[in-house]
């Protein structure tokens, strides 16, 4: 990864000239076959600081009725993870008082399991006339891009929500407001295994054609 900083994609500018579809089968190859790694299968090092910028960048770039960007995201790398392992332990020692040490010190660890972590927030404007589920649906495209594009520079991630995802103090720590939302945590960092597949169904086991009804 240490080459990547230097081909880093460039944003195109307002007006720009897209290029259009064209068959990419490397592309198709990668779909194929993605798959995110546990936190257990992760190590460091995590993305550099431009990296990571990149990576948002690329991960912001989706479907956006009206544009009205309702998402954002809160990075914890560094010493803010141990100190974000703190809260949640004190927030799950609060609802839990009768928790034993080992399950307190394993929520203290949480943030420690991968050098970087990226909150992704859905912060809905309900007062745009862009449907609050749309919006919604926004800010799921960019965590599912922030997955992919981090595999696609070379990194481990997971996207993952676990309780204090939806834990009013741990949410308001983070500053999140009354009218937002996480999203999830994607846990960033380097492969320390190989990831293997999962059962998954079949995609037409999922799918069914719409016909019209008979006029008779």
């Amino acid at each position: 990864m240490t080459d990547w900083p230097h081909e880093i994609p460039k944003a195109p500018h307002l007006g720009d000239d897209l290029p259009a579809p064209k068959l990419s089968m490397e592309t198709l190859h990668f779909l194929a076959q993605r798959r995110s790694l546990t936190v257990a299968q992760m190590t460091g090092p995590g993305p550099s600081s431009d990296e990571l910028q990149a990576l948002l960048r690329l991960a912001s770039r989706v479907p956006d009725h009206r544009r009205v960007h309702p998402f954002r995201f809160v990075v914890i790398e560094g010493e803010a993870r141990a100190g974000l392992g703190d809260l949640l332990a004190e927030a799950f020692l609060a609802d839990n008082p009768d928790a034993s040490l080992e399950s307190v010190a394993l929520e203290r660890q949480r943030f420690l399991r991968a050098p970087t972590t990226v909150l992704v927030v859905s912060s809905v404007d309900k007062a745009h006339k862009t449907p609050e589920w749309e919006q919604i649906l926004t800010g799921g495209a960019v965590a599912q891009n922030l997955v992919i594009s981090a595999a696609a520079a070379g990194y481990a991630a997971q996207w993952l929500t676990e309780w204090y995802a939806y834990h009013p103090d741990v949410l308001s720590a983070l500053g999140l407001g009354d009218h937002e939302r996480a999203i999830g945590f994607v846990y960033l960092g380097t492969a320390a295994e190989t990831p293997k597949e999962r059962a998954r169904k079949d995609a037409s086991e999922l799918t069914s054609s719409w016909k019209a009804p008979s006029r008779s």
